[in-house]
């Protein structure tokens, strides 16, 4: 009496010897991937392993050559294995990803979210402040003297004075003589100007050219107390500057939310 060898799922043939076997259709590529992946989280392939060869997973799953390499493409794709022409598929050793802090742009949609933002700016801004008093050089003396110039024109120029008032932050950080307080300052970009996100400057009580002159006089007693190398005053001054901007927004934040519901 012959004998039967199965070989996996698929190996018996209910149709009988003769008839051809259906191959089964392309949707079954992410359960392909899904089970390899399965396998490599529960280690039975591990780092450095061989894939089962082409013909070994077309037998397994039942599925064609073409099933069987789109599944593998996707496994490549994801940074799962890589495949050594003439040699074989292996499984990749898993890549740690290192943590990115980001703050989107359109996280910063609301005055809840700004309030938040300025938070970890007076933090971050008042302790640089202070530092740029203690190392600052003549060269950043300028080039916030540049800034402050910029601000000023904008104003007269009816503009909104965001890139010069960005540009002054910058230039306090830089005096720091810390690259990572201007990186990050770089990094998070424009959109730290509260007016950026929200329409602080058209919505002030005391209109628009009244509180951005407020906020260039601010700018200015910053670069005072920087200029007199006076830590303390100057880390005093940026906190007052971007308590002042919080407290803004809360009143604003405040009077909106009193308002009844239309």
């Amino acid at each position: 009496m012959s004998s039967v060898k199965t070989l996996g799922v698929g190996a018996a043939n209910p149709a009988g010897a003769g008839a051809p076997r259906a191959r089964r259709p392309r949707g079954l590529v992410p359960e392909i991937v899904a089970e390899l992946k399965a396998d490599m989280q529960a280690g039975h392939l591990r780092p450095g392993d061989k894939l089962p060869t082409e013909s070994e997973l077309v037998g397994r799953f039942d599925v064609s050559r073409t099933v069987v390499r789109e599944a593998i493409s996707r496994l490549q794709a994801s940074g799962l294995v890589e495949t050594r022409h003439g040699i074989g598929t292996f499984v990749c050793a898993p890549v740690v990803q290192e943590p990115t802090f980001r703050i989107p742009a359109h996280e910063l949609a609301t005055a809840s979210d700004v309030i938040a933002l300025l938070e970890l700016r007076i933090s971050l801004e008042s302790e640089a402040a202070s530092l740029a008093a203690q190392r600052r050089e003549d060269s950043h003396l300028a080039a916030m003297a540049a800034a402050l110039a910029s601000f000023e024109a904008a104003i007269h120029a009816d503009s909104d004075a965001v890139p010069s008032d960005f540009q002054f932050h910058v230039e306090v950080a830089r005096a720091t003589g810390n690259r990572y307080f201007a990186d990050l300052m770089t990094y998070l970009g424009t959109m730290i100007i509260p007016r950026t996100r929200l329409r602080t400057a058209g919505d002030a009580p005391e209109g628009r050219l009244a509180y951005l002159r407020r906020v260039h006089h601010e700018h200015e007693n910053i670069y005072d107390a920087i200029r007199e190398r006076d830590a303390e005053a100057a880390r005093a001054a940026m906190r007052l500057h971007l308590s002042n901007s919080r407290e803004r927004l809360r009143r604003a934040q405040a009077t909106q939310e009193a308002l009844p519901a239309r």
